[in-house]
C-alpha cells in the first residue's frame, strides 16, 4: 500500500502545523518539516519541540530564509526531500504541500487512488510553446541571472535586470533540458525523487543555472522531472485544488467551502483560511476516516466563479456623451418579452409578429447569433450592441420603418431594461414566467458549461437549488426595480387569465390576446 512522505514547507501557524502532522501520521504516513528561517524563532521551537517524539516526523538538517520567487524555496523543498528520503525509507510517495493545504479526501482514498496508477503527478508543460505565463518576465526568468528578491530587493532587482540587457549579458539554457514550468504542488514516486537527488549531486551545472533563475520552484522538479521519466509515466496534472482569482490572487477557502472541495478530483486544496475552524475539524474528521465513495468532478473553478460573481452584479457606468440626449422617440413603442427560456420568448416573438403585424427581433443584446440588418457596423458584436443600445434601436426602427418593435430579453440584463424603461418611448415589459423542473435546469447548467457529460448526478444536485435561486432571484430583482409598465404570463396560470395580461399588454382586442395564449407548445421545453 502506497505510503505518503508529505514535504511540508511552512513559515507561521505552528498550532496547525502540530495539528497536520500529527493528523497525517496517524494514518502511517511521514511527514518532513521545513520551517522558514525568517519566521519566529519561538515557533519553530514550540513545532520541534511538539513532534519531538513522532518517529513519522522529521525536520529539514538546514532551514533556509525563504523569499518568493528566488531559489531559496527549491532549496528549502531539497533539503526536506533529503531529510525525508533518508528517515523514510517504506515511503513510496513524496507529495509537496504548504501550511495553507488541507486534505479534502480520506487517506483510504489518497492511498487506494495512489496505488492504482503508478506515475508522476507533476504539472509540466514546455516553458517557451505552451500559455502557462499569462503576463510579465517569460525568458527573461532564465536568459539573465536573477540574485536579488523581486519583492524585498526590488530597485536591485530591475537595476541588474536592466543592467545585464543593456549589456548584452545573456546566457545559455544547460543544452541537454528542455525547460518545463508548472505548479508547484506536485505528487512524486519514490524512484523519481532518488533519480533528482542523484542528479542534483551529478549535474551541478543545471542547479547553478537554475540557482540564478527566476521563480524556479515553477520550473526545477518540472524539467527535471521531463528529463529524467518516461512522459507516459507523468501525469502533467497536480493533486492540490488551486484557485486564483480574476485579480491573480490565491483564492482562499472558508467554511462554508467543504461540499465544493470534496466533490473536486484532488488530494489536497489550498488554500485554507486559518480563521475557517468548523471546515479545518471537516476536513481533519474526513482524512482519518473509512470513506472512499467521493463522487468527483473537474468544475471546481466554474462553479467557483458562478457562485461568487452572484455577489458582484455591477451597474452599468454612466452613459457616453452621445447617449446622453438620445431617445428612441416619444412616438414609438418598444414591446420587452423577460424570459429565462429563450425558446418561449422567441415563440410568442413569433406568434405576435405574424398575429398583430408588429416586426420582432430576437435577443440581439444576449445572442451573438441573433440575425439582423447590416447597420454599419454597430450590430456585428454583442459588446457594441450593449454599448449602443438605444442608437441601435432607433437604427431598427428607422430601417424598418416601423413605430412598433418587439425584443427578447434575458432577466439577467436589467440594466438594460432600466436604460429603456427611463426612455421617452412607450417602453413596456411583459415577463414570462416558466416552471423550471430539475430536467431544464441539469440542461442549462451543461449549456452554460457548469457541467459536462462526466459531471457526477451527486455535483449537479447540489448544483440545482443554487441555479433554481438565481433564476428566481433575477424576477425578484425585475420586481423590486417596480417599472411602472410591466405585465406577466406565467406557465401556471390559466389561458384566460394570460390572454388578459396579453391584450393590456399589446393593447390588443380580446381576440387576437387569446390567440396569442393558445400559441401551440409555447412554453414547452
Amino acid at each position: 500500500m502506497a505510503k505518503i512522505a508529505f514535504i511540508l514547507l511552512c513559515h507561521k501557524d505552528p498550532d496547525a502545523i502540530i495539528l497536520q502532522a500529527r493528523r497525517i501520521t496517524a494514518t502511517g504516513d511521514f511527514v518532513s518539516i521545513h520551517f522558514d528561517a525568517r519566521a519566529n524563532p519561538a515557533h519553530y521551537a514550540r513545532i520541534s519541540g511538539a513532534l519531538a517524539d513522532n518517529p513519522a516526523v522529521v525536520f529539514a538538517a538546514r532551514r533556509v530564509k525563504c523569499g518568493w520567487g528566488g531559489w531559496s524555496l527549491v532549496r528549502a523543498s531539497l533539503n526536506a526531500i533529503e531529510a525525508a528520503e533518508a528517515a523514510f525509507p517504506d515511503a513510496t510517495h513524496f507529495y509537496m504541500l504548504s501550511g495553507d493545504c488541507m486534505s479534502v479526501k480520506s487517506a483510504a482514498y489518497a492511498h487506494r487512488f495512489l496505488d492504482a496508477h503508478d506515475r508522476d503527478y507533476i504539472e509540466s508543460f514546455d516553458f517557451f510553446t505552451s500559455d502557462w505565463i499569462k503576463t510579465g518576465f517569460k525568458e527573461e526568468r532564465l536568459i539573465y541571472r536573477h540574485w536579488f528578491n523581486e519583492r524585498t530587493q526590488k530597485w536591485l532587482f530591475y537595476r541588474s535586470f536592466d543592467l545585464q540587457k543593456r549589456l548584452g549579458l545573456k546566457r545559455r539554457i544547460p543544452a541537454d533540458i528542455e525547460v518545463q514550468i508548472g505548479s508547484q504542488w506536485w505528487c512524486l514516486r519514490r524512484q523519481t525523487i532518488e533519480k533528482i537527488l542523484r542528479f542534483c549531486r551529478e549535474r551541478r551545472d543545471v542547479v547553478r543555472f537554475f540557482s540564478t533563475t527566476w521563480i524556479p520552484d515553477e520550473t526545477f522538479f518540472q524539467t527535471l522531472v521531463r528529463h529524467l521519466v518516461p512522459a507516459r509515466e507523468i501525469d502533467s496534472r497536480t493533486l492540490t485544488f488551486k484557485m486564483f482569482s480574476d485579480y491573480g490572487m490565491p483564492v482562499t477557502f472558508y467554511n462554508d467551502h467543504f461540499d465544493l472541495l470534496i466533490a473536486q478530483d484532488y488530494l489536497f486544496a489550498r488554500k485554507i483560511s486559518p480563521e475557517a475552524s468548523l471546515l479545518k475539524e471537516r476536513l481533519a474528521a474526513l482524512w482519518e476516516s473509512d470513506r472512499v465513495d467521493f463522487a468527483t468532478s473537474q468544475e471546481g473553478e466554474k462553479l467557483h466563479a458562478f457562485l461568487t460573481s452572484r455577489g458582484r452584479i455591477g451597474r452599468r457606468y454612466g452613459t457616453r456623451f452621445w447617449e446622453r440626449e438620445s431617445t428612441l422617440g416619444p412616438d414609438r413603442n418598444l414591446y420587452m418579452l423577460v424570459c429565462k427560456k429563450w425558446h418561449v420568448a422567441k415563440r410568442l416573438l413569433h406568434a405576435a409578429s405574424d398575429r398583430l403585424d408588429i416586426r420582432g427581433v430576437e435577443y440581439l443584446f444576449d445572442e451573438a447569433a441573433c440575425p439582423l440588418p447590416h447597420l454599419g457596423g454597430i450590430e456585428r458584436t454583442l459588446e457594441k450592441r450593449n454599448r449602443h443600445r438605444r442608437a441601435l434601436m432607433r437604427m431598427l426602427f428607422d430601417y424598418y420603418d416601423t413605430d412598433r418593435l418587439i425584443v427578447c430579453i434575458d432577466p439577467a440584463n436589467i440594466a438594460l431594461m432600466r436604460d429603456f424603461m427611463t426612455d421617452r418611448a412607450n417602453a413596456r415589459i411583459l415577463e414570462l414566467h416558466c416552471i423550471f423542473d430539475d430536467q431544464y435546469l441539469v440542461g442549462h447548467a451543461h449549456r452554460v458549461g457548469l457541467a459536462t457529460e462526466d459531471t457526477p448526478g451527486e455535483v449537479i444536485g447540489r448544483m440545482l437549488p443554487t441555479l433554481r435561486h438565481e433564476f428566481v432571484d433575477e424576477s425578484v430583482r425585475i420586481r423590486d426595480a417596480e417599472f411602472p409598465r410591466h405585465w406577466r404570463v406565467r406557465q401556471d396560470r390559466s389561458t384566460a387569465e394570460n390572454a388578459h395580461v396579453l391584450s393590456d399588454f399589446f393593447a390588443t382586442d380580446p381576440d387576437a390576446a387569446r390567440d396569442l395564449a393558445e400559441t401551440p407548445f409555447l412554453f414547452a421545453d
